[in-house]
C-alpha cells in the first residue's frame, strides 16, 4: 500500500472540503507530505502548541487536498526529493568530518560552480535514479495489465513479439533497470566503476543461488565452493602488487607488508644510520626488476669481494639484504627473500584443527569471535607465506625465460589455496573477487590491453539490475538478505516489505485453503 494513499478521517475532524490555498502551496504540500505523515505531524503540533492548531489545515481537509489521480507519481517525486536532500546532507557531513579528522593536512579544494559540485551531482544522480526507477516500473506494470485485457487483443495479434515482451512478468523489472543510466551524472568515475563491479558480481551470486535452489548443483564435489574464487583473486592481486601496485587496494598492500616481516624486512634497529637500507616498496620493486631481467643468478659478494658489480644496476638498492645471503644460494630472488621463515605460517596452519579445543573456556560469543580472528590470521599467514615461498620455488624449477613475469600469477594462486579452510565466508571471497576485477581492469587500461568505452559502466549496472530484478520476481529467496530485498521492493514503490516473506505467507494460505477443501470434501 503506497504511503501516499489517503487515510480515513478521524472522528471529530471537520469535513471534507479543502481550504482555499494557493495552488503552488497546495502542490508543494501534497508532494512534500503524505496524508498519513501530515496527520501525525498535525497531532504533534496540536499537543505541543495548541494555539497553532487553529491556523493549521485539518487532517481531513488535507486528505481531500492530497487526493490525486497521480498519487503514485507524487509519492515517487516525494521519495526522490527526500533522497536528494538526505544524501546531500550526509555527504556534506562526511566532508566536514573528514576535513576535521585530517586537520591541517587536508588540501583546500578550489571553489566550483554549484551545478558542477560533485556532491550536488551525486545527490541529484541518486534521486533521479530513484524517480526514474519508480516511474518506469509503475508505467510498465500498468502497460502490461492493459495489454493483457481483451480490448488489446488486436494489438497482440498484430505485434506478437512486442506483446510477448511487454506482457512478460519480467518486463517491468527489465524496463525499470534503465534508470541506472542516471549514474552517468555522477562525476566520480571510481564510484561508478565500483558500483558496476559490485552489482554485476551480486547478480552472478544471486543467479548461482537460483540455480542451486533448483537442485542443479546437488552433485557437485565436496571441495566445490565459493572459496575457489580466492586462487583467481589472489593471482591477480599478487601479480598487481608486484608490478602495478597502484591498481591494488591500499589495504591489500598494507596487509602483505605487515604480515611479511621476514620476506620484506624493515630496517634493523641496530643498523647504523650511515648504512643505507631499502624501503619495503623498493624491495618489492626490485623483485619486479629481477623478474623483468629474467631471474639472473646470484653472485655472492662473500665469494667475490673484489667484484663491485655483483648485482645488476637496476637492483643495486637491495645489496644490504642480498650481501649477507649464504653463498650456496644460486638465485638472486632467493637471496632477496633469504631471511624468510615459513615455520610460523606452517605452525599456525597445523594449529587450525586445534583452535576449538584451545578456545573453550571464554563466553560463547567471545569464543566464536576469537576463533574467527585466529583462524583468519592463520590462513592469511599461510597464504602470504605460500605466495612468497613459491617465488623462489618456481625460480628454482622453471627455466629463466619461462613465464618470467607471469609466474607471479601462479604464486598468487597458490597463496589463495589455504582459504579452503575458511568455511561460510562467501562475503569475504566475493570482496576479494571484486577487488581483483577492479585491479585487473585498471591494469589492462594502464598497459593498453583495452580501453574503457564511454558509458560502459552504466550499461553493466543496467544489465545487473535487470538480472537481479528478474530473479527477485521469479525466486525472491535467491536474492540473499532481507534488507536488500526490502530495499529493492521499496525502489519500485511497493513499500518496505520482504517479497520472500510475502511469498511464504501466500504459500501458507494456499496450503490452509487446500487443507480446508480436502476436509470439506473427503
Amino acid at each position: 500500500m503506497s504511503s501516499s494513499e489517503a487515510t480515513p478521517a478521524v472522528p471529530g475532524d471537520s469535513p471534507a472540503k479543502a481550504p482555499t490555498i494557493h495552488p503552488i502551496l497546495q502542490n508543494a504540500l501534497r508532494v512534500t507530505l503524505s496524508a498519513k505523515e501530515y496527520r501525525v505531524l498535525h497531532g504533534i503540533a496540536a499537543k505541543r502548541a495548541p494555539n497553532v492548531k487553529a491556523k493549521l489545515i485539518s487532517p481531513s481537509s488535507f486528505d481531500v487536498m492530497a487526493q490525486s489521480k497521480n498519487r503514485h507519481s507524487e509519492a515517487a517525486l516525494r521519495a526522490s526529493l527526500r533522497l536528494f536532500v538526505g544524501s546531500g546532507l550526509v555527504l556534506k557531513l562526511l566532508e566536514a568530518v573528514m576535513s576535521r579528522v585530517r586537520g591541517g593536512t587536508a588540501e583546500k579544494k578550489p571553489r566550483t560552480a554549484l551545478h558542477r559540485s560533485p556532491t550536488l551531482r551525486l545527490s541529484f544522480s541518486l534521486s533521479l535514479l530513484l524517480l526514474l526507477h519508480r516511474l518506469l516500473y509503475r508505467f510498465l506494470v500498468r502497460l502490461r495489465a492493459n495489454l493483457r485485457t481483451d480490448d488489446a487483443e488486436p494489438f497482440r495479434e498484430r505485434n506478437p513479439r512486442i506483446s510477448r515482451a511487454l506482457t512478460s512478468r519480467f518486463a517491468p523489472a527489465v524496463g525499470a533497470s534503465l534508470a541506472g543510466l542516471a549514474v552517468g551524472i555522477m562525476p566520480q568515475e571510481q564510484l561508478r566503476l565500483t558500483g558496476a563491479i559490485y552489482w554485476s558480481v551480486k547478480s552472478l551470486e544471486f543467479l548461482f543461488n537460483a540455480v542451486d535452489s533448483k537442485g542443479l548443483l546437488d552433485k557437485r564435489p565436496w571441495w566445490f565452493g565459493s572459496w575457489l574464487l580466492m586462487p583467481v583473486s589472489c593471482a591477480q592481486l599478487f601479480h598487481a602488487f608486484v608490478f602495478d601496485r597502484e591498481t591494488t587496494p591500499k589495504w591489500f598492500g598494507n596487509v602483505i607488508m605487515k604480515l611479511s616481516p621476514s620476506y620484506i624486512p624493515g630496517r634493523p634497529e641496530s643498523l647504523p644510520a650511515n648504512i643505507a637500507w631499502p624501503e619495503k616498496e623498493q624491495i618489492v620493486d626490485s623483485l619486479a626488476s629481477i623478474a623483468d631481467l629474467r631471474w639472473p643468478a646470484f653472485v655472492s659478494p662473500i665469494l667475490h669481494p673484489g667484484d663491485p658489480n655483483t648485482l645488476p644496476s637496476a637492483v643495486a638498492a637491495i645489496s644490504p639484504i642480498t650481501g649477507p645471503a649464504h653463498p650456496s644460494i644460486t638465485q638472486l630472488s632467493c637471496a632477496l627473500l633469504h631471511p624468510a621463515r615459513f615455520l610460523t605460517a606452517v605452525t599456525l596452519a597445523l594449529s587450525i584443527p586445534k583452535i576449538k579445543s584451545i578456545i573453550t573456556q571464554p563466553i560463547s560469543s567471545i569464543d566464536s569471535i576469537s576463533k574467527r580472528i585466529i583462524k583468519m590470521t592463520a590462513v592469511l599467514s599461510v597464504a602470504i607465506g605460500a605466495a612468497w615461498g613459491s617465488v623462489c620455488m618456481l625460480n628454482s624449477t622453471l627455466p629463466r625465460s619461462t613465464l618470467s613475469t607471469k609466474r607471479f600469477f601462479l604464486s598468487g594462486a597458490l597463496g589463495g589455496l589455504p582459504f579452503m579452510f575458511l568455511s561460510s565466508n562467501r562475503n569475504i571471497f566475493l570482496y576479494f573477487f571484486r577487488a581483483a576485477i577492479d585491479s585487473a581492469w585498471k591494469t589492462g587500461v594502464k598497459r593498453g590491453l583495452w580501453k574503457g568505452r564511454r558509458g560502459g559502466d552504466m550499461w553493466i549496472l543496467v544489465a545487473s539490475w535487470a538480472a537481479i530484478g528478474c530473479l527477485l520476481e521469479a525466486n525472491p529467496s535467491a536474492v540473499q538478505g532481507s534488507g536488500l530485498r526490502k530495499g529493492l521492493v521499496w525502489m519500485r514503490g511497493d513499500g518496505f516489505v520482504d517479497p520472500e516473506a510475502l511469498e511464504k505467507r501466500r504459500a501458507a494460505r494456499r496450503e490452509s485453503k487446500k487443507a480446508e477443501a480436502e476436509a470439506e470434501n473427503p
